[in-house]
């Protein structure tokens, strides 16, 4: 048995690196996998694989970026399979470059591919998974969330996954529905793409496999609005943003107290001004 017996996933990007590893393995584990990517060649390849290997799984080529596609993508699944219990929202784009050289041609399309095409996904999805009350969403996170220099995009990206990721779990809770995001270290072709990757070949992009499985299968059952950072060895959970303390209350402010209050109570609560090249 394995511990997706029964269950039926989309799996977005998945014609290499981490989505082609998701699938495979939540195949392996028993799901029927309707496995995504824009180029047609490779997410053909994906399916056959599984298929060759005793899994279902069926190709849809296609742009999360549209919002049609993207809702024929999750109707396929259900077609198909009787039901989406689980989304894995993986598409993505990355590049660098320092704010002044950024192109805006390409910073929009990376914001395209990472935030509209997880929200499109997730908005099909929701619908499905609301109406049988059960469902689990996972997101691609990144640490780079906190802001990385030359990365600035990519960056906020991220941050927008991890705030729709919390969004959803508010949403979704009542109606059996879960949403949590993974951060993920693997050597693929985006890693590859930071000047200072934190990976190395090592990094494959099948160790990060099973932390996926897990958050589509009802072993998470009680596990939502969680941003989870996984490499070789190394599993832990992020926080969400917080309240610094102390906390200055006064019944009037000026400049000069402003400046005051930051060059003694509030000092040690700044955060570092180097930028966040190197991420853990």
């Amino acid at each position: 048995m394995g511990v997706l017996d029964g269950k039926a996933v989309v799996i977005t990007g998945a014609g290499r690196g981490l989505g082609r590893a998701y699938a495979r393995h939540a195949a392996e584990a028993g799901a029927a996998v309707v496995v995504n990517d824009i180029d047609a060649d490779v997410v053909t390849e994906v399916a056959r694989e599984i298929r060759d290997n005793g899994g279902r799984a069926s190709a849809s080529p296609g742009s999360v970026v549209d919002p049609g596609y993207a809702r024929e993508l999750v109707d396929r699944c259900v077609t198909e399979y009787g039901a989406v219990d689980g989304l894995v929202n993986n598409a993505g784009l990355r590049h660098q470059a320092p704010l002044w050289a950024e192109d805006p041609d390409q910073a929009r399309a990376l914001i395209e591919v990472n935030v509209l095409g997880t929200l499109n996904c997730g908005i099909a999805a929701a619908g499905h998974m609301v109406a049988q009350g059960s469902g689990s969403i996972v997101n691609a996170g990144s640490l780079a969330l906190v802001g990385q220099s030359t990365a600035a995009t990519y960056s906020a990206s991220k941050g927008a996954i991890a705030s729709m990721t919390f969004a959803w779990a508010g949403d979704l809770a009542e109606h059996g529905v879960r949403a949590n995001a993974v951060c993920p270290v693997a050597w693929t072709r985006l890693a590859v793409a930071d000047t200072k990757p934190t990976g190395n070949p090592d990094d494959l992009p099948e160790h990060m496999a099973p932390l996926v499985t897990y958050l589509l299968s009802d072993l998470a059952a009680g596990v939502t609005g969680q941003l989870l950072r996984f490499r070789r060895g190394t599993l832990y959970v992020l926080g969400q943003t917080a309240v610094k303390h102390p906390i200055l209350d006064r019944d009037h402010w000026d400049v000069h107290d402003i400046a005051d209050a930051f060059a003694t109570d509030l000092a040690a609560a700044l955060e570092p001004r180097a930028p966040h090249r190197g991420l853990i």
